[in-house]
This record gives structure tokens, sequence and C-alpha cells, in this order.
């Protein structure tokens, strides 16, 4: 009988985290059908706004280095004759979908969190929900922290390099919808999850499995997996992967804090 109670009670959390993930699916579907129905504006204005030449980060680059007094070939760009090339017949259909779908997970993040966090939640003491009512708000915070750093930094300076770079000009740069498209929103998502890391910090130290000195003896063990997931989400150029480890680099150094609080909080409660 109690077998058979328990049995039933994880059928019951099943059937509980099946509704939870589709209510975070449709969230996502929701938000993608409305990025697919202004997908001209979402493009213009969004995933193509690189292209511009008055795009912000590149005049904000040009008044910087004339400030100093120094030439920059970020007041010179042109991107007028970087037409992108659809070649595929549905290629401009199924990338406004897979580009709809990825900005629906972007923006429902927050909601994602949520619904993870109600389903955990019954299972946390008091205690325990009171103190945790911040990280919905903390990890959505550095997951836009790092849509915005990706979107205004890494992007305008990957493509600029990318599209400006040529080994001989017997060879023509020609770009297809599908690579500049996967390039933005590939950077998007990636660098979003990476800057998460102090949230996944504290959660590891909560349930044991790293310790502050353990960040800290593996502190370049560390610089080395952040440049290898820089290389692996950012365009092959070294500035856009240094880049986007420095930022990562003080998310760790800043996991490393937080590690130390958890091991002191504990510490305390068990006394």
């Amino acid at each position: 009988m109690a077998s058979q109670q328990k049995e039933m009670s994880f059928l019951g959390h099943l059937e509980e985290l099946r509704w939870h993930l589709v209510r975070s699916a449709s969230a996502i579907f929701i938000l993608a059908i409305i990025f697919f129905v202004f997908a001209e504006y979402v493009y213009t204005h969004f995933l193509l706004a690189h292209i511009k030449p008055d795009f912000v980060t590149y005049r904000v680059f040009c008044d910087f280095f004339n400030l100093f007094g120094l030439e920059s070939a970020f007041c010179d760009i042109n991107f007028a004759d970087k037409k992108l090339q659809s070649i595929k017949v549905t290629s401009q259909l199924m990338n406004s979908i897979w580009s709809s779908i990825i900005l629906g997970i972007i923006i429902a993040f927050p909601y994602i969190l949520w619904e993870i966090w109600r389903f955990v939640a019954p299972g946390l003491t008091d205690n325990e929900v009171k103190r945790s009512r911040g990280f919905i708000l903390i990890a959505s915070f550095l997951f836009f922290l790092g849509v915005l750093f990706s979107f205004y930094v890494i992007a305008p300076i990957s493509i600029h390099f990318l599209y400006n770079y040529q080994i001989t000009d017997a060879i023509e740069n020609s770009f297809t919808l599908e690579s500049h498209i996967g390039l933005v929103t590939n950077m998007l998502l990636g660098v979003s999850i990476l800057f998460e890391l102090p949230v996944l910090i504290f959660f590891l130290t909560k349930i044991g499995l790293i310790t502050p000195e353990f960040l800290k003896r593996y502190r370049k063990h560390a610089l080395v997996v952040v440049l290898i997931l820089a290389a692996i989400i950012t365009p092959p150029d070294v500035m856009s992967q240094i880049i986007v480890a420095i930022p990562i680099l003080i998310l760790y150094e800043i996991g490393i804090k937080v590690s130390k609080r958890v091991i002191k909080k504990q510490q305390k409660n068990a006394k």
C-alpha cells in the first residue's frame, strides 16, 4: 500500500511537471507568433540592426576614438553593398520561424524560471522559500544583462570584423541570411546563458558540489573553459572571444563571493 502511494505521488509529480512544461512551451509559442507576425519590424530594427552604419555602438566607438584624436574604422562603416542572400525557396520563411522561437525563449525566460520555481517550491521549507524569492529577479537580471551585452557589444564588433575581413580581393564576401541571423541569435542566447554563472555556482555550492576553495584552486582551469566556451559562441576572432571572456571571469569572481556567503550561512545554521 505504501509503495502504491509512493508510486502515485511520483506519477503526480510527473503530471505536475508536464503542466509546467506545457505552460512554459505555450508562453514561448505565443511570443514566437507575435515575433513572427511583426517579423519585418523585428528583422529591420533588431536582427539586422548591426549592418546599419548608424548603429549606436558604431557611433559610440567612433566618438570615443575621435575624443583622443584617433582615426577609427567605426567612423567609416559602409554595409550598403552587403546584401544578405536567400538561396533557398524556404529560407526566409524557416529563418523567420526559428528566429521567432529563439526570441520567444529569450523573452519568456523569466516566466520559464517562475514555472521552474513553482515546481520546486513545494519541496522547500518556509525559510528556503523566503530566501529563494529573489532567485527569479537575479537570474533574469543576469540573463538580460547578457542579452544587452551581446547585442550592443559582441554582435556589432563581430559583424564589423567579419564583414570586412578578406584574405584577398579575388574573394568576394556574399553572406547568407541563415549565417547572419544564426550568428546574432547564437550570441544572444549563448552569452546570456553564460551570464547565469553566479546562479549556477550558488546552487552547486548549496548542494555541496563545489566550495570557494575549489573555485579558487581551479581558477586557471576555469579561464581555459571560459575561453573555449567563448570561442564556441562567438565568431573566430580573438577580440570577440576576449570581450566575452572578461565579463564571464568577473562573474566567476562574483560567484566565489556568492559561494563564500552560502558556506557561511550553512555553517551559521549548523551551530
